[in-house]
């Protein structure tokens, strides 16, 4: 390979790493139209003894703008005050509304809202992490005609374990709501329907809301907020990328936006509206016709934050989704009640397996371990068992469990290396075959399995080892994005290992340095210095494999810190075993090995 083609791999390498912050400069995201689904604003006042609060709102308006959003058609009158309800457990504070009748909010009160990604930074905060906040509508609350809505204000009261909503419509609709709370951060909720008129009482085709996925905090850029669907078979997802106006296919070639995405059969299971480690999951307790989500605007974050925080995200946005039910008749007396169980919490794999096994409903695969998810779960299970058994860090913890695997592996590299080893002392005979049969391409592969076979080498056994672990780094790679149990875990100067251990961006490009992924790719180019070059391999491909440091460190760099210390630690383990190997003296002779060729017969 000469050296303009080197530098043409290196200038794409350097495009490829920069280009998220390139493509923020060229395209940068378009803002948020004027009029965005946000609620109206309020202040808060007293409280009563039953745990309510009223709101002083502003003058009448409509709370939301109209349009095709789901919140969008989420109207109530702004005349009547907000009257709100909190009730509190061990694990979260739940919060009603009387606007929708539904549950506005949850703080979960053992996870802060942010947590540093460096170690020297405060830790704690008096803010915690929530769900469906600041977005609108509530939870549960009924999309629909005035029919079904009215001016959409309840009543709300405090029941033992929960909180009933209740409200009647001028045609005889009485819709009833009932939250209790439970255990593991679940919650049973129904919603019932009754008409309390003498006369037949159609309803139209209704939308129950299920919240609104929303981002972590300013930094979040909502790579990993959207919402999950189950169907008994497989998990769906659509993020905010999918109603993207900014996104592109390829090469900046425009897509068509999507206004809203719709999916289900009478097979909704469960729906998972989720963010990087929480999510606020429903599960009709008989699966639902459909749902439907949209892109929801929530608030900016304001100029100080924009200027004082690095990557602040100018326009965050969520996915707000809905279950969407067809219009009935109701007989004067008659009912419809609908039931649900929903969780509110941590993604903790342990906590929603639990649920799945009660509930028969494959919960636990909110997790999005994807292809790998044996490998992931016992690589989190472990990792756990591991960090209470020793009472060690999550750092150390994945340093043993990087140890352990480089031992169940050791045999096999072991092997690897004393194959390549052999076959590169082998290699003046594969050539004579190579040469002697070069005008039959066929008979030289026969030629050369033969020989491979009475030299007892395994052409493939270089490769093996390094296609075996392939899972495993994969599986690391979807255990770490969404572990909750590495949220805030610190090692060295690393302050979180669910985040990249930036310690400091380039002003003006919005570049963070990233240390950690860096002695990754030191490590490997030390690694690949040291391995023996693949027998029979092109020069320049063996030039080509220098580049690999390059593309994993790509992939690497944004990725969870625990992540790259996993890796570097691999490769020093790797290191230590190919000197090692390198010093067995099984080896020395066979490195000098000249198996003789088969005598040539002279052409006539």
């Amino acid at each position: 390979m000469d050296r303009k083609s080197i530098s043409i791999l290196i200038v794409c390498g350097a495009l490829l790493f920069l280009w998220p912050v390139l493509v923020n400069k060229i395209l940068p995201p378009k803002p948020a139209p004027p009029h965005t689904n946000l609620v109206s604003s309020a202040s808060s006042t007293n409280q009563t003894a039953l745990g309510t609060n009223q709101a002083a709102i502003a003058p009448a308006q409509p709370a939301f703008e109209a349009g095709t959003n789901v919140a969008s058609q989420f109207a109530v009158n702004t005349n009547q005050p907000e009257e709100t309800l909190v009730v509190t457990n061990d694990n979260a504070v739940y919060t009603f509304t009387s606007r929708g009748g539904g549950l506005k909010e949850v703080e979960l009160l053992h996870y802060p809202e942010t947590v540093s990604a460096l170690r020297r930074r405060a830790q704690r905060t008096n803010q915690f992490a929530t769900l469906n906040t600041p977005a609108a509508p509530p939870v549960l609350s009924i999309l629909g005609n005035d029919s079904l809505t009215g001016d959409g204000v309840f009543k709300l009261s405090q029941v033992p374990g929960g909180v009933h909503a209740e409200k009647v419509l001028t045609n005889g609709l009485k819709v009833v709501k009932e939250f209790r709370l439970g255990t593991n951060y679940l919650m049973s909720a129904s919603v019932r329907m009754e008409n309390q008129s003498r006369q037949p009482l159609q309803l139209s085709p209704q939308e129950v809301v299920l919240g609104t996925a929303t981002p972590l905090g300013i930094q979040d850029n909502g790579q990993v907020v959207g919402m999950l669907w189950y169907n008994s078979n497989k998990v769906a997802s659509v993020g905010p990328s999918f109603f993207n106006t900014n996104t592109t296919k390829l090469f900046f070639f425009p897509r068509t936006p999507e206004t809203e995405y719709r999916a289900g059969s009478n097979d909704v299971v469960w729906v998972a509206l989720k963010n990087q480690f929480f999510t606020l999951a429903t599960m009709p307790q008989i699966p639902a016709p459909s749902v439907v989500a949209h892109l929801t605007y929530l608030p900016p974050p304001s100029r100080e934050e924009v200027s004082s925080t690095p990557k602040a995200v100018a326009q965050p946005t969520g996915v707000t989704a809905a279950l969407e039910y067809p219009g009935q008749t109701l007989a004067p007396g008659g009912f419809v009640e609908r039931n649900y169980d929903i969780f509110t919490g941590p993604k903790e794999y342990k906590t929603l397996a639990r649920i799945a096994a009660r509930f028969n409903n494959d919960i636990d695969k909110v997790m999005e371990f994807g292809l790998f998810s044996p490998i992931s779960k016992m690589l989190l299970l472990g990792m756990n068992w591991l960090h209470h058994r020793l009472s060690v860090s999550y750092g150390l913890t994945i340093i043993l469990i990087t140890v352990l695997i480089k031992i169940v592996f050791w045999p096999l590299t072991a092997f690897s290396t004393k194959s390549m080893k052999r076959m590169q002392a082998l290699q003046p005979q594969i050539k004579a075959i190579q040469e002697k049969y070069k005008d039959e391409p066929q008979k030289v592969s026969q030629k050369t399995m033969e020989f491979y076979r009475k030299n007892k080498v395994n052409p493939l056994g270089g490769c093996l080892p390094a296609l075996l672990q392939i899972p495993v780094f994969f599986g690391f790679f979807a255990m770490m994005r969404g572990a909750i149990e590495l949220r805030g875990a610190h090692f060295l100067w690393m302050g979180d290992l669910s985040q990249p251990d930036t310690i400091f961006i380039i002003p003006g490009f919005n570049f963070p340095i990233n240390p950690m992924p860096l002695l990754m790719g030191v490590t490997m180019l030390w690694q690949i210095s040291l391995a023996p070059p693949s027998p029979g391999m092109d020069p320049a491909q063996q030039k080509m494999m220098k580049f690999m440091p390059l593309m994993i460190l790509l992939f690497v760099y944004s990725q969870p810190s625990g992540l790259a210390l996993y890796y570097t630690v691999q490769n020093l383990l790797t290191i230590l075993q190919t000197k090692l190997t390198k010093s067995d003296p099984v080896l020395a002779p066979a490195a000098k090995t000249q198996v003789p060729v088969a005598p040539q017969k002279k052409n006539k």
